[in-house]
């Protein structure tokens, strides 16, 4: 074995146990409620989120995140040929056999992951999109698999939702992402308002920041606003989880204005409390749609 792969199993084997420690996680306020099987495999392809997500992010030294990538990239094949060669790929086949999960959005997953390690900026939002879909929308495709729906609209749902989701990230985490030299605000925007990569790594603060981020605020409220006019009725209890997600990341993005879109001296976020609350408000509702038929 080589000590690639074994780098990427041992990281594997360790995703559920770093799951289990990221209860401040939005994520963990969407799936608490969850039935038994469908939390399972959350978790599992939550795992796998984590997993992608450390080979990208941690410190490069001395390791080969291409290679590891493409490590996971023959593993789904596998998986889909039902023999993993890892003990976490049995793990995940277990619920894409349960969930008929999609076979292309892991590798759309793994391709969004790819497109960090080779691009550290993006010109236009047609280009910047596709990442979002890859990075975000892909999980989403995969996980109302698990919830169960009944009206084709709903995978446009989870693009939409997966898109509003990214985009907050992406306004939130401006400092961080800045530090680390990527900037993931188009740069047909930053031009268009005045704004520079330098002004951005600088944490420059001024009245065209404020225009550019008021215009980035607006398209992400307007996929929130797409992905809960995409959703039919029929499936709005099955995606309960989902919802939950979009209402605390909604909330979140709404903070950014509070602040005057000052995500430089802000860290936001949406309370525990606030989320628990959020949580089963939402998963009360829609077990009492469910008992009513509708």
């Amino acid at each position: 074995m080589s000590a690639t792969v074994s780098s990427a199993l041992s990281r594997a084997l360790s995703a559920p146990r770093k799951l289990a420690r990221a209860t401040a996680s939005n994520f963990y306020y969407s799936f608490l409620l969850l039935p038994a099987a469908e939390r399972r495999a959350i978790k599992d392809v939550y795992a796998f989120c984590r997993l992608l997500d450390d080979i990208v992010d941690e410190d490069q030294t001395g390791r080969t995140p291409y290679a590891e990538l493409q490590y996971w990239r023959s593993e789904i094949e596998s998986c889909y040929q039902g023999c993993p060669t890892s003990p976490f790929g049995e793990r995940l086949l277990v619920s894409i056999e349960e969930f008929d999960l999609p076979r292309q959005s892991f590798l759309d997953l793994i391709d969004g992951m790819e497109m960090d390690l080779k691009w550290h900026s993006y010109q236009t939002f047609a280009d910047l999109r596709e990442y979002c879909y890859r990075a975000a929308s892909a999980v989403g495709l995969i996980c109302i698999e698990i919830f169960g729906y009944e009206s084709a609209r709903t995978r446009e749902y989870a693009v939409n939702l997966g898109l509003a989701l990214q985009l907050t990230n992406i306004l939130r985490d401006l400092k961080e992402d800045a530090a680390l030299g990527r900037t993931y605000i188009p740069l047909e925007d930053l031009e268009r308002f005045g704004y520079s990569e330098q002004d951005l790594r600088m944490n420059v603060y001024n009245a065209p920041f404020i225009e550019l981020m008021k215009y980035e605020h607006a398209r992400a409220r307007l996929y929130f606003e797409k992905a809960g006019a995409s959703l039919p009725e029929q499936d709005r209890p099955s995606m309960f989880a989902a919802e939950i997600m979009s209402t605390i990341y909604s909330e979140l993005l709404d903070q950014i204005p509070a602040v005057q879109f000052d995500v430089f001296r802000n860290r936001l976020t949406v309370s525990k409390s606030r989320r628990l609350k959020i949580a089963f408000s939402i998963w009360l509702k829609s077990k009492l749609k469910r008992s009513r038929g509708q």
